[in-house]
């Protein structure tokens, strides 16, 4: 079987949830990966992190599963399990040996159909100071933590859906009610706004009769439309400076920039990687080894269903300015909007995209988030092979029409210093 061609099923239970079956016998394990619909961006504004506290509550129990079982269950069988919460969607996941289907699948659909009986406020209250706690560690009191935060909330308008970030802010996390985590499940999960992926080995038929018999009885709602967002143009460049508890000033610049499998999006994908994804790169050598000027730096392209950023990050050394960071970084990206890449270091570039796509793909959880990700950004889960075509098809004038496009318009600046500083 060719690894980037699958041969999947794919079909519909009545109650609208899709189902995508991926046969791999090669070892005795099987995968289960549900997609929901739902991501920070549907949020209300005053209503940011709900999603990501949803998930965590996805994992306090349900109807005929205690809390924390979920966990204990697919431990005890040898296996793995996690959830992710992102812009657009929510995403649980088990990976267990081949005999433990039904059991991942029992899991997942009684906290699909049955979550709300289970649903206390003591659970609630227990879970809110868990994320108050986390965002506290990972943002607030983590050296450059609020970041991206600033930087987001100068991307976009205040009340915009991308203005915040999946987390949320401490006020609203502290703020839910047993009401709005209701509400939240009632409205978005549903068989209807979800996929379901089964990966690995598996019999088909077993599988089918395991899904019907555990997800067909739950009640399917309404479609529900994701929203749509206004395009976010900047009319001038912004400049932010934000002191933090850092020994080291950081730069950070961004740009609006193309939506996810879009052209100019990959285009923007292989120019970060030439720019900084090794140390022959071109930021990564002139700045931190050639001058010396940097401790680090980074760039990366982010995109979604209705938006993208494209972000360089870089860490002066002490006594740089960051002007000086910044003067370079421009200087590089004006030589390459006016000249290109090089032939050799743009086939070197896709040669590492594809070699390192096609390692993640041997996990088999990966293979069954994949297929998730291609059905929801595509509607084609086997969409593998147009996607590394994608990269295989950009020339060097294709990344100089890009950062034409895109690099030549007003950019968020934002400059993170000690507080000692100013």
């Amino acid at each position: 079987m060719d690894l980037l061609n699958l041969d999947y099923e794919k079909y519909s239970l009545h109650n609208g949830l899709e189902v995508i079956l991926y046969r791999d016998n090669s070892l005795p394990v099987v995968a289960v990966n549900i997609w929901y619909k739902v991501g920070s961006s549907d949020e209300e504004f005053g209503k940011s992190g709900i999603a990501h506290l949803f998930e965590h509550m996805m994992f306090q129990g349900s109807l005929n599963v205690p809390k924390e079982m979920h966990f204990k269950y697919i431990q005890e069988a040898g296996g793995n399990l996690n959830g992710s919460t992102s812009l657009e969607r929510t995403n649980y996941y088990e990976k267990a040996p081949s005999n433990y289907l039904e059991l991942m699948l029992w899991l997942e659909s009684d906290r699909m159909g049955f979550l709300l009986p289970s649903l206390t406020q003591e659970k609630l209250d227990n879970q809110i100071e868990v994320v108050k706690n986390e965002r506290l560690e990972r943002y607030d009191n983590q050296p450059y933590g609020l970041a991206f935060e600033v930087m987001l909330s100068n991307l976009y308008p205040q009340g915009h859906p991308l203005s915040w970030s999946t987390i949320g802010s401490l006020k609203d996390i502290s703020g839910f009610t047993l009401r709005d985590v209701s509400g939240f499940f009632e409205k978005y999960y549903s068989p209807s706004n979800a996929s379901l992926v089964v990966a690995g080995d598996f019999e088909s038929s077993i599988a089918k009769e395991l899904i019907e018999k555990y997800f067909a009885n739950i009640p399917g709602k309404n479609h529900i439309s994701k929203k749509k967002f206004e395009s976010v143009n900047l009319k001038e460049n912004k400049f932010i400076i934000h002191k933090d508890n850092v020994q080291l000033e950081r730069i950070y610049l961004a740009w609006h920039s193309d939506i996810i499998y879009s052209q100019h999006d990959t285009a923007l994908e292989i120019l970060s990687d030439i720019l900084t994804g090794s140390k022959n790169s071109h930021l990564y050598k002139k700045l931190v080894f050639e001058k010396e000027i940097a401790q680090d730096i980074s760039s990366f392209q982010y995109s979604n269903k209705q938006s993208g950023n494209f972000i360089i990050i870089s860490t002066a050394k002490p006594g740089v300015k960051l002007n000086e960071i910044k003067e370079n970084i421009f200087s590089i990206l004006e030589d390459i909007k006016k000249n290109g890449v090089s032939e050799k270091e743009l086939q070197r570039s896709k040669n590492g995209i594809r070699s390192s796509f096609i390692y993640s793909i041997q996990n088999i959880q990966s293979v069954a988030d994949q297929l998730n990700s291609y059905n929801f950004y595509l509607n084609e889960p086997n969409s593998f092979n147009f996607d590394l075509t994608k990269y295989k098809n950009v020339q060097s004038s294709d990344i100089q029409a890009a950062m034409e496009m895109f690099l030549s318009k007003p950019y968020v600046e934002l400059h993170v210093i000690p507080h000692s500083l100013g």
